[in-house]
């Protein structure tokens, strides 16, 4: 009866989100006040029914009810518990009911806490949140239901993929997910204002706290999504520009263009256009990574799905809300009113300077990603587009935009003071000078340009601290007045701060990992002692273990540094006869903020077994990176500024009171 009760509850979230797509939207056309809070009710609703059912898909794999097919294919009785519910997500339909699950999520949280949204925009933005619920609903109950039964149901399951039993599998697609489907309210929100016609600073200040919701998950999700990688596949490496990590990057990339140029829409009114064409198209490369990942086009780590009726389906869905939006905008976009006016030495020029750069960058993984694609279903030819390509046009587009983010900052609206903001940069320039000569002087080998982009890491940190030690005034007021000023500073600037700093740190990390990394690829037999960047390991012995579903074979390695012995390490290769699949467990030692890393290829005859031993100088900064930034963007959500509307502006509001008077 649970799976019963979790199909029939998604089919009547269905039928809410038609109500919900259709009667608000009607009640905003005809100005009717009780029609339009509709929205409101029916998406509260619609999240409790999408609650229930995910609730009965994790009942039925924690209860192990192999008699419903998504159980059997995707858990097994020996299974650990933190697998068996982690499982829910981790195949095709599950993490579908997952993806609406956290699309009425959204939802349900405009309709709670939007209510200083004007009635008729709140309607307007949840209307068109339900006919993506919708068209998503649709294709869960046509062709990914995840409550089949089994006529004749087996006795144990098959299990979950051996590579997916992890606890980063708890974290990354929740977390992926949460950026992937928070764009959405980006998305309903230029869609309502495309209806309505009206767009203004208010619906900026409006529309910026979902974006930054969603960029900051989107940002943990693909950073944890790395680090899963990095440590799971046995491979070492923690960015293969494997397409599907490039579907997640593309959103990213354009949901940061799209939080900066928001913000001069909110403070300047400036960019309407361009501003809502970036609403739209990063939801739709949210859409696009989704279709990658489950129409069967892609074969990768990451990919779902193979069914070509599924990829028909969510190519029916792309072409509609793709071509349905973009054809909106087409039409409106010419009836919109340009803002206001400003410089090229501005820092609304610094922050359109860093949406050319963020957009030409995923513009270029785009036609990396999808042109092997277009040319097998033109030519048949296959051609594969890797590392090579992306390191060469991706990286330079970013050198410039890293330039410039100290800069940004530090001039003022309207008009600004390019020469003024580099004396102010001064110190963090002279850091970055003296970061490149160390690193010239430290490194051993490696590209000549390795020092320089060092530098520039360094650069774009101390530019965060010299605009913190700027706004407070540390140098020129007693610390007391200092420290007073620095907390009465908005969060945002804190904010803006952190990210910044947090693109630096991960350059670092990149940097040293990709220049300086060290290995030994070879076999090794017991007892057998490799010397590596200052560290000696020996291979005490192999053994075999019982897992709770698997069984491993462990390799014991000491590591030792100058004669003293460190630590213990003991990766492994395990075999999970269920699936009849095998995973490779690397072990990891961390040394302050570098790596040693080892994973076990295949056994030998002669009693040998093949090793993977690296050290990877500062690559924890690689993450740590990424989660600096993504406190930044907390930081900046939590700003007062962002919990309330937009203020009036002065003149209009000294007309008002001319008028009373």
């Amino acid at each position: 009866m649970i799976a019963e009760a979790g199909h029939y509850a998604l089919v009547l979230a269905l039928a809410l989100a038609l109500i919900q797509s259709i009667v608000p939207m009607l009640g905003a056309r005809w100005g009717d006040p009780a029609l339009m809070n509709v929205a409101r009710s029916t998406a509260l609703a619609q999240l409790l029914f999408v609650a229930a059912s995910f609730a009965a898909l994790v009942t039925l794999h924690v209860t192990s009810d192999f008699s419903v097919a998504n159980v059997f294919e995707n858990s097994n009785s020996q299974q650990p518990m933190i697998y068996k519910i982690t499982g829910v997500w981790g195949n095709h339909e599950g993490s579908m009911l997952l993806w609406v699950l956290i699309l009425a999520l959204f939802g349900g949280l405009v309709a709670a806490f939007g209510n200083n949204l004007p009635l008729s925009l709140r309607a307007n933005v949840l209307g068109v949140q339900a006919w993506i619920a919708g068209a998503f609903y649709l294709f869960i109950l046509i062709t990914s239901n995840p409550f089949l039964r089994i006529q004749n149901p087996p006795i144990d399951g098959r299990g979950l993929n051996p590579v997916l039993q992890d606890i980063g599998l708890a974290v990354h697609p929740p977390m992926l997910y949460l950026g992937y489907v928070g764009f959405s309210i980006s998305f309903s929100f230029a869609i309502a204002a495309l209806i309505e016609g009206r767009i203004d600073p208010a619906w900026a200040r409006w529309v910026r706290p979902w974006t930054l919701m969603a960029w900051i998950f989107l940002t943990l999700g693909i950073a944890m999504g790395s680090y899963w990688a990095y440590y799971e596949l046995g491979w070492g490496g923690w960015w293969f520009w494997d397409p599907v990590e490039n579907a997640s990057l593309m959103p990213w990339l354009a949901g940061t263009a799209l939080l900066h140029s928001a913000l001069v829409m909110e403070k300047r009114n400036a960019l309407k256009v361009w501003t809502i064409l970036l609403s739209i198209l990063t939801f739709s490369l949210s859409l696009l990574g989704t279709f990658l990942v489950r129409s069967g086009v892609l074969t990768s780590v990451h990919a779902f799905a193979n069914d070509p009726t599924r990829g028909v389906f969510i190519l029916l869905i792309l072409c509609v809300f793709i071509g349905g939006s973009l054809s909106l905008f087409a039409g409106r976009a010419s009836s919109l009113k340009q803002g206001g006016l400003f410089a090229p030495i501005s820092r609304e020029g610094a922050l359109v300077l860093n949406n050319l750069f963020l957009t030409t960058a995923c513009a270029t993984v785009f036609i990396g990603t999808l042109y092997p694609l277009a040319l097998e279903v033109l030519t048949g030819d296959k051609i594969s587009v890797g590392a090579p390509f992306f390191n060469l046009t991706f990286g330079p587009l970013f050198v410039p935009l890293m330039v410039a983010v100290p800069f940004g900052p530090m001039l003022a609206w309207k008009r600004g003071d390019l020469y003024g903001a580099a004396q102010r940069l001064m110190a963090a320039g002279v850091a970055a000078l003296i970061a490149v000569a160390v690193a010239w002087a430290w490194a051993r080998g490696g590209s000549a340009l390795a020092p320089l982009a060092i530098g520039l890491a360094i650069f774009i940190v101390a530019g965060a601290v010299s605009d913190l030690v700027e706004r407070i005034g540390l140098l020129n007021n007693p610390v007391a007045i200092s420290l007073r000023r620095a907390r009465g500073l908005p969060r945002s600037i804190w904010g803006t701060a952190f990210a910044h700093a947090g693109i630096g740190v991960a350059l670092i990390g990149i940097v040293c990992e990709t220049t300086w990394n060290s290995e030994f690829i070879g076999t090794m037999k017991p007892d057998d002692v490799i010397r590596l960047a200052g560290y000696e390991l020996k291979l005490d012995g192999l053994s075999q273990q019982l897992g709770p579903n698997y069984r491993e074979l462990v390799a014991s390695f000491t590591v030792s540094s100058g004669g003293e012995r460190l630590a213990a390490m003991t990766p492994s290769k395990r075999n999970f006869t269920a699936r009849g699949a095998s995973t490779t467990e690397a072990a990891l030692l961390s040394r302050g903020v570098s790596q040693l890393y080892i994973s076990l290829g295949d056994p030998t005859p002669d009693g040998a077994i093949t090793v993977r031993i690296y050290h990877k100088p500062l690559v924890l900064l690689i993450w740590f990176g990424p989660v600096l930034m993504a406190w930044g963007g907390l930081l900046s959500l939590s700003d007062r500024r962002l919990r309330v509307g937009a203020p009036k502006p002065a003149k209009a509001l000294r007309g008002g009171l001319q008028a009373a008077e």
